[in-house]
This record gives C-alpha cells, sequence and structure tokens, in this order.
C-alpha cells in the first residue's frame, strides 16, 4: 500500500475562529495555518509544499462533525485516483449560485502530488473557459448542465484553476444540504454522512451581531454533535486582539504604497502658503482662547 504525506491547511484570519475548527479536527496529520493568504494564492502555497502529497483543504468557519466520515471520504478518493473532490459553486444551494463546474474552496481534498505532474501556472491564468465549456459540462450531474450559473467564467480568482483541475484530472463534487439556520451548509461524504458544517460569513464574526451568534450556535452544535467540551478562549481572544491590530496595519500600508509611498504628504506640501497661514491662524487662536 503506498504511503501519502497528508496535510491539513487551513486559510484563517481569525485565531478564535481558527480554534475552535481545530479542536474539532482528531486526524492524525500536521496542521498548516494560512494566514493573509489572497482568494487563490494559498492554492499555489499548498503546491509549493513538497512535503505534503494529499491536502485536506478546510477554511477556519468549517467545523467538522464526524472525523470518521472525513477520513472514509480521504480513503475513498485515493481509492478511486480521485485528483480533487468539493462543493460545486453553484446550483444546488441558494448561498452559491455561481458555476458549477467550479468547486467552492472552503472544502477540497486535493492530490497535490498528481496535479504537480502536470502543473503549470502560466497555463492555469490563461485557461479559455469558453473554447472548453462543452468538454467539462460532460463532468457536471445532468441537472447542472442547463444551470444558469455556467455564464460564470471568472467570477472569482480560483476559477481558472478549478477550470484548468476538471479539464486535466478526475474529480468528483461532494452533496451538500442547508442547515435549518438558513444559511450554514452541511457537507456529506461519499456515504452520505455528514462530514462539517460551513457557516459561511466568517469576516462578520465578531462584527455582525446575527451573524456572530448565528456562527456560535453552529460551533456549539458541532462540538455537542462530537461529545467534546468547547476550549477557553480567553488567551486566543487576547491573541486575536493583536492579529486584528496588524492585519489594520497592513491594510493601512497596502493603501500607502498603492498611494505612491506618501503621495498624500506630497499633495499637501504643494499646496499654497496661503492655506498653510490660515492652519497655523487657526491653531494659534484655537491655543489663545483655551
Amino acid at each position: 500500500m503506498v504511503m501519502h504525506k497528508v496535510k491539513i491547511f487551513t486559510r484563517s484570519a481569525n485565531i478564535e475562529l481558527y480554534r475552535y475548527s481545530q479542536k474539532l479536527i482528531s486526524l492524525p496529520y500536521p496542521r498548516v495555518r494560512l494566514y493573509g493568504t489572497t482568494a487563490d494564492g494559498y492554492l499555489y502555497q499548498m503546491l509549493d509544499d513538497t512535503d505534503c502529497d494529499i491536502a485536506i483543504n478546510i477554511d477556519e468557519d468549517a467545523f467538522v462533525v464526524d472525523n470518521e466520515a472525513l477520513q472514509s471520504l480521504v480513503d475513498y478518493v485515493l481509492e478511486k485516483d480521485i485528483v480533487c473532490c468539493g462543493m460545486p459553486d453553484g446550483g444546488q444551494l441558494p448561498i452559491r449560485s455561481f458555476n458549477p463546474i467550479v468547486m467552492n474552496p472552503f472544502f477540497n481534498i486535493i492530490n497535490l502530488k498528481v496535479i504537480r505532474e502536470k502543473f503549470n501556472r502560466e497555463e492555469i491564468e490563461q485557461f479559455d473557459y469558453a473554447l472548453h465549456r462543452d468538454e467539462l459540462l460532460k463532468i457536471l450531474p445532468t441537472e447542472l448542465r442547463d444551470y444558469e450559473g455556467l455564464k460564470y467564467d471568472h467570477y472569482e480568482p480560483y476559477y481558472n484553476f478549478f477550470f484548468w483541475l476538471a479539464h486535466n484530472f478526475k474529480i468528483m463534487y461532494l452533496v451538500v444540504a442547508q442547515h435549518n439556520d438558513g444559511c450554514t451548509t452541511i457537507v456529506y461524504n461519499q456515504e452520505h454522512k455528514p462530514i462539517l458544517l460551513h457557516t459561511w460569513w466568517s469576516r462578520e464574526y465578531g462584527k455582525d451581531v446575527i451573524h456572530t451568534s448565528r456562527i456560535k450556535a453552529i460551533i456549539q452544535e458541532a462540538y455537542i454533535k462530537q461529545n467534546k467540551k468547547m476550549p477557553c478562549m480567553f488567551f486566543i481572544k487576547i491573541r486575536r486582539w493583536f492579529e486584528s491590530q496588524m492585519q489594520q496595519f497592513d491594510e493601512w500600508w497596502d493603501v500607502w504604497t498603492k498611494v505612491g509611498k506618501g503621495r498624500w504628504i506630497i499633495s499637501h506640501l504643494k499646496k499654497s502658503p496661503t492655506y498653510y497661514c490660515r492652519r497655523i491662524k487657526g491653531l494659534l487662536k484655537t491655543n489663545l482662547e483655551s
């Protein structure tokens, strides 16, 4: 039996959600937290990790409810030589109504080793969806072949990666269902056993009251299903605050560099002396009055 090096990769921007989701995974594989990634860049980061053959790609807002069902899917994918599995990005749920040929990357099992044999980033970036559309339609379930969402060819930055993947390798679309909260997605394995609950809207966690409350309810549900106690988050919340500050700084720095490393200051220096005389007089007047 061929031994595969498996890793769990998680895109993460919120250490609290990351902690909650990771505590629900009990599979004996190394974990990699991908922080500050782009919408498609992390896919290439996984491919660059040559110490990994099989990637379990799972977002921080996807909460595992059955580790045995997840491991069973990993084994099935390897047994059937499936290179990638995941949820179609349209046609199954109201929350995603885009191109079903593409797999939404909140959860995938990806055979990186096989992909590397054909991998060509330039070829992926230049992949012509219109040219291969009819061929790609054949891999879709019959009920999705007339789906209106097929018109979306570049809705997300990662679309070309999954078009190229479907064109070159054997893939598998997973069955999903909508949770009774009206938003969360339930993902099933090949035996129709629930694997995980994906909440979506993780960016709103801690910001929007409704989404925060909904996501917390799903986290609690996942822990109850696994008969696990929810971890203490006191120190994690502190770390999350520091990470959020660093994230804001990174965003500010991006704006600063895009503006031209200080064009805003230069534009102010070019203003007339009259402008600055008024500003100085205003400041002096305020100080004298106080």
